[in-house]
């Protein structure tokens, strides 16, 4: 089944939770929140889509959006404006144009791309315009802080500005490597063992191939792989425990069987070790933006009662605690779960 034929057959998406005064306060305090010219609503105003297809000429989920001759001039001068602003906060840049605004009517999050030519040595680059979620920002915030990668992100108001995660979607690195042995297997396995835990202690869910890219480095003497998640948009949102361990997704079975011929169960519980002691050292060097992230996750809602209370049962009866059977919201379960999968107390 091609992606766009399963992205047709989703009939239920999560709702969007708008973004309250208390997080916009956590933004501002960490230079998050800003003032753009375009809003994602502006960016609907397209007079028609284009579809775009890949090198083989097959489709994708993606559509060139065309404007109105005199919209089109606003446009880029601001999207350069915004650029600006998410690489080099506000600082100008010489030489850029945009090159493209592409739609996406797919997913929770029905993305802008914007892709950026510096016409000095014709390099680009992108970022992405979306409708502003609560929790996709709690998702983000997240990842700045328990995984090794930053990301760059703006909000304003309902609209979201984020950053483009470098990598080859983890569902076409597998169809590209099929019946191949890729070099240093032991590495990449390792990698999906740690991004499992990653995502299983700060309960991202949703986490299947094409939602996360395999980031590859060439080392003197070999390759070295980096997994990193690029949608957030079911940050805390799932009922089920196993939602939020990319291991059960049938996607990521090639990875699963991988680490399981590479490496026995203790092995691998060392590498899930090593991360929880990162993750430790990480909300270590960030514990006062963790708090204050928290401190509004527990006054917010970003899930349904009904995935709540599933999921408080789930871990209770996962750590033998019965504490997450009295939490009515995700940000008291999350602070919960990290405490007692990190070995920390936060509050």
């Amino acid at each position: 089944m091609s992606k766009i034929e399963e992205f047709n057959k989703i009939e239920y998406k999560k709702p969007f939770y708008s973004i309250k005064t208390p997080l916009k306060e956590h933004l501002r305090q960490y230079s998050r929140l800003s003032s753009i010219a375009i809003s994602y609503d502006d960016l609907l105003r397209y007079q028609d889509v284009i579809p775009i297809t890949d090198p083989s000429g097959e489709p994708t989920l993606w559509y060139a959006a065309m404007y109105a001759p005199d919209e089109i001039e606003f446009f880029r001068s601001e999207l350069i404006k915004i650029y600006e602003t998410l690489m080099a906060d506000g600082d100008h840049i010489p030489y850029l144009r945009v090159e493209s605004i592409d739609f996406c009517s797919f997913g929770n999050s029905k993305p802008f791309r914007v892709k950026i030519i510096n016409e000095v040595n014709d390099n680009h680059d992108y970022f992405y315009i979306k409708k502003a979620d609560a929790s996709r920002v709690y998702g983000l915030e997240l990842e700045e802080i328990f995984s090794p990668d930053k990301v760059s992100y703006l909000v304003d108001n309902k609209t979201l500005v984020e950053d483009h995660i470098v990598g080859i979607p983890c569902d076409e690195f597998i169809k590209n490597n099929e019946n191949i042995k890729i070099a240093n297997r032991l590495r990449f396995a390792k990698e999906f063992v740690k991004f499992n835990e990653r995502c299983f202690a700060r309960l991202l869910g949703d986490m299947r191939a094409y939602n996360f890219v395999i980031e590859i480095t060439q080392d003197f003497d070999n390759v070295q792989y980096r997994i990193r998640a690029m949608d957030f948009d079911q940050q805390c949102y799932e009922g089920r425990k196993n939602m939020y361990l990319p291991q059960y997704y049938k996607d990521n079975i090639r990875l699963v069987e991988l680490a399981q011929e590479l490496m026995t169960a203790e092995i691998a519980q060392q590498y899930v070790r090593q991360e929880q002691v990162a993750m430790k050292k990480r909300y270590l060097s960030a514990k006062q933006r963790t708090k204050s992230l928290l401190r509004r996750m527990k006054r917010d809602v970003i899930s349904s009662p009904e995935n709540t209370k599933r999921l408080a049962r789930d871990l209770a009866a996962y750590y033998r605690n019965d504490e997450f059977l009295g939490f009515t919201n995700m940000g008291q379960i999350l602070t919960l779960h990290l405490e007692l999968k990190l070995g920390i107390k936060i509050f």
